[in-house]
């Protein structure tokens, strides 16, 4: 194998080891990046989101940031074009592999790519490093679309920073043992899958999965959460979900409407009063906010929150302590919030009707529900959820072929929530009939 002499690596490598900034929501992809960069000799960082990353890039000198293709708290493409402005000379790929156009290409790539790619390939027992490594038996590989070619591998010197040096790899040739073994592994992670889905969330789509898969992952901590969702979507569903698989599962679960309360009486419906704090306040009543202490405060249509409200809210979220309205002690209260919104609201930030600041705050952790027409497949595991419930109270109902069909075509704007109404009203309008036929499927466009 053919090494570079010391004398000809650069003087920052023999000064002070490499850093490398991973950004990505995954916990468990950070950790094997992580783990695989330390052992090619580089000083690593991690982040959770955007907002973090830019924290940590600004406190030490990154020679580059490996980041997830996507990002919990900020639009990935605005973050890459930010930070390359900002940080020029920082080498920046994305867990794809690419990265932004007019990016500088550091002299590490080939090695950040090595160590994405094995990262992800978990086991790396698609590399046959042979002609690098002198291993006698090759490892079975993946499928040979998996990863792109050409691909190199860097190689490693003794007593030095690894240096880049090309080789020949290839993939190995799949057996139909490997073929059969890789199938059956397969088979086994989609059921591991399905066996993940909390029993809120109806519907295997991979979409719904992944909303599972999120809330696992973010449930056994205190980080703030958003839920950003079409109406009907169910992001108090996943709210539940989150409080019911916390630590806090024990303690309220508390829930406000902000959209559904006057912007005159959210302060106090949030931070609670004293008495004789405004006319009507004939004694002090306590807020959600404190009457959530212990648990999770579930903001729902967080978007649709006065911006003068606003500021008292980040105030509340930067130290947990709230002041109620007519009073001049404060109070400190511990709640877990969760956030949830119909409205883009980074957007919204740019258009100054909600604060930046609150919003990086509140979105830490991001999960988003899919709208009805993302997992049509699901429809019939839905319906048959919602006919079930409703037979509780009722004899069963079933549809007819012509109600399947009609309920396939919508286009599902108000989403699952639509959807149970619809079934509801059919109920109704079929009276005693067992079978719900496609007249009885109303979706309320037109009055005959």
């Amino acid at each position: 194998m053919t090494t570079m002499p010391v004398s000809a690596l650069s003087p920052v490598s023999r000064l002070r080891p490499r850093t490398a900034l991973v950004t990505s929501a995954d916990r468990s992809f950070r950790q094997r990046l992580n783990e695989i960069l330390t052992g090619l000799r580089w000083q690593v960082r991690e982040a959770e989101g955007g907002a973090q990353a830019w924290a940590e890039a600004q406190s030490f000198s990154p020679e580059a940031l490996i980041v997830d293709s996507w990002l919990p708290d900020l639009d990935l493409d605005e973050f890459l074009t930010d930070f390359r402005s900002f940080f020029p000379h920082v080498d920046l790929v994305t867990a794809g592999g690419s990265s932004p156009q007019e990016s500088p290409r550091g002299p590490y790539r080939q090695e950040l790519l090595y160590a994405l790619r094995r990262s992800q390939d978990g086991d790396t027992a698609v590399w046959n490093a042979a002609p690098v490594l002198a291993r006698s038996n090759p490892l079975p590989s993946r499928s040979h679309t998996e990863l792109p070619l050409p691909i190199s591998h860097p190689a490693v010197l003794q007593d030095e920073a690894p240096v880049h040096e090309p080789s020949a790899l290839r993939l190995v040739p799949n057996t139909p043992a490997e073929t059969m073994e890789r199938e059956e592994q397969s088979t086994k992670g989609n059921e591991i899958a399905l066996s993940e889905r909390l029993p809120e969330l109806i519907g295997n789509a991979p979409c719904m999965l992944e909303v599972s898969r999120r809330i696992r992952l973010v449930a056994c901590r205190t980080t703030p959460v958003l839920i950003e969702g079409p109406t009907g979507s169910g992001k108090e569903l996943v709210a539940e979900a989150l409080h019911r698989l916390s630590p806090r599962s024990r303690k309220p679960f508390v829930a406000i409407n902000c959209a559904a309360i006057p912007e005159a009486l959210l302060e106090a419906e949030l931070f609670g009063h004293t008495r004789g704090a405004f006319t009507g306040a004939v004694q002090g009543r306590v807020g959600r906010i404190e009457a959530a202490d212990g648990g999770t405060l579930f903001l729902d249509e967080i978007g649709e929150m006065p911006i003068s409200l606003q500021s008292k809210l980040l105030r509340f979220v930067e130290c947990g302590e709230l002041q109620r309205v007519g009073d001049n002690e404060t109070v400190k209260v511990d709640v877990r919030i969760v956030a949830a919104t119909h409205r883009p609201l980074a957007q919204h930030t740019q258009t100054g009707t909600f604060r930046s600041d609150l919003y990086y705050r509140l979105a830490v952790f991001l999960i988003r529900t899919p709208a009805l027409s993302e997992h049509l497949q699901d429809l019939p595991l839905l319906v048959e959820h919602f006919l079930q419930q409703m037979g509780r109270e009722e004899p069963m109902k079933r549809l007819s072929p012509s109600a399947i069909t009609k309920l396939s075509a919508h286009g599902w704007p108000g989403n699952v929530r639509e959807l149970e109404h619809v079934l509801e009203r059919a109920a109704i309008l079929a009276g005693d009939e067992a079978i719900l036929t496609a007249r009885e499927i109303d979706f309320g466009l037109t009055v005959n």
